[in-house]
């Protein structure tokens, strides 16, 4: 598959599919529908009434202790990250996505499942131009030692390190670039993982309850509980590059940037967005790679999905 610049997308047919709730241990159940352009990608909450919506921004995001959650007028959707993530690197722009439940299916822990979804749904060419984002400026985030540094570039560039006392997992890099196919073979299988102990406490308190060993990776104090092991031997960081990915995806516009992170999670990956569309300089709207020339550029337009904030000169 060919990551299109040029024009935006949204699926070509209607696709459902359903599965546990990470942390309600509920079934949901999704629909995925075409959506116009310039719509972006919502959430319908089906189950309330009235269908309220929540676009999949960064600053609807109500929630980034155990998993990215949006919210909008009380009504919430969680653990999208994955889903996310899946979306974006299919070249989706648009698509409206009902759910009767207040959380995304976490399905195997990975995005493998997304993407065959929307694989079955194909993928529709839409008339309207697909704009970008480019980092203009260097800056960073910080929180206590984990931080996340921005930098300009040409491309999509993620590096990442994760450090846990655990022999298993350690002080772990990796490096990715934006690549379907290299999306499919090195991260997008890799899965949510977690430690017993606080696996445990978390079900003790009402939390994790669809979580299990069909779903995430498990680690004692010695090893990893499932029996089939790990996926790759660096099977965490990956998945904090898919969980990054999934984050930044919250950004309504594709991000051309440079990003390496120590020790981050959802909050910091959110405040890289916030700090982002807050200062003006930090980035500039781009189209198809800035291919098209300055008299045709233009602003993106005003929906429920994006609303004009201090980023959006041309510079």
């Amino acid at each position: 598959m060919h990551y299109d610049l040029f024009n935006q997308h949204t699926i070509r047919a209607e696709v459902e599919f359903g599965g546990t709730g990470l942390h309600s241990g509920a079934r949901v159940n999704v629909r995925l529908r075409p959506a116009p352009p310039h719509h972006g990608i919502v959430f319908y909450r089906v189950d309330l009434p009235g269908h309220p919506a929540i676009a999949a921004r960064y600053d609807n995001v109500v929630d980034t202790s155990l998993a990215t959650v949006l919210g909008a007028s009380g009504v919430r959707v969680g653990t999208v990250e994955h889903f996310m993530a899946a979306v974006r690197v299919a070249g989706i722009d648009n698509l409206s996505v009902e759910i009767d439940g207040p959380e995304m299916p976490v399905m195997d822990g990975s995005a493998v499942p997304f993407l065959e979804v929307l694989g079955r749904a194909g993928l529709e060419r839409q008339d309207a131009y697909r704009t970008c984002l480019r980092v203009e400026s260097a800056f960073t985030v910080t929180q206590g030692d984990a931080y996340v540094k921005v930098r300009p570039a040409d491309v999509l560039q993620i590096d990442y390190t994760i450090d846990f006392p655990h022999p298993l997992v350690g002080r772990q890099s990796y490096s990715w670039s934006l690549d379907v196919g290299s999306f499919r073979r090195e991260l997008a299988s890799a899965r949510t993982f977690g430690f017993l102990r606080e696996v445990e406490y978390l079900q003790s308190k009402g939390l994790a309850l669809g979580g299990s060993l069909d779903n995430a990776v498990v680690f004692d104090d010695h090893g990893v509980v499932n029996h089939e092991g790990l996926r790759f031997p660096d099977e965490c960081v990956r998945h904090k590059v898919l969980d990054f990915l999934g984050d930044m995806a919250l950004c309504p516009f594709p991000i051309f940037g440079r990003f390496e992170a120590y020790k981050a999670g959802h909050a910091l990956h959110n405040r890289v967005l916030r700090e982002m569309f807050q200062r003006p300089g930090h980035a500039q709207f781009i189209q198809a790679a800035t291919m098209v020339p300055q008299n045709l550029m233009r602003q993106p337009v005003p929906t429920l999905y994006w609303k004009p904030l201090a980023v959006a000169g041309n510079g």
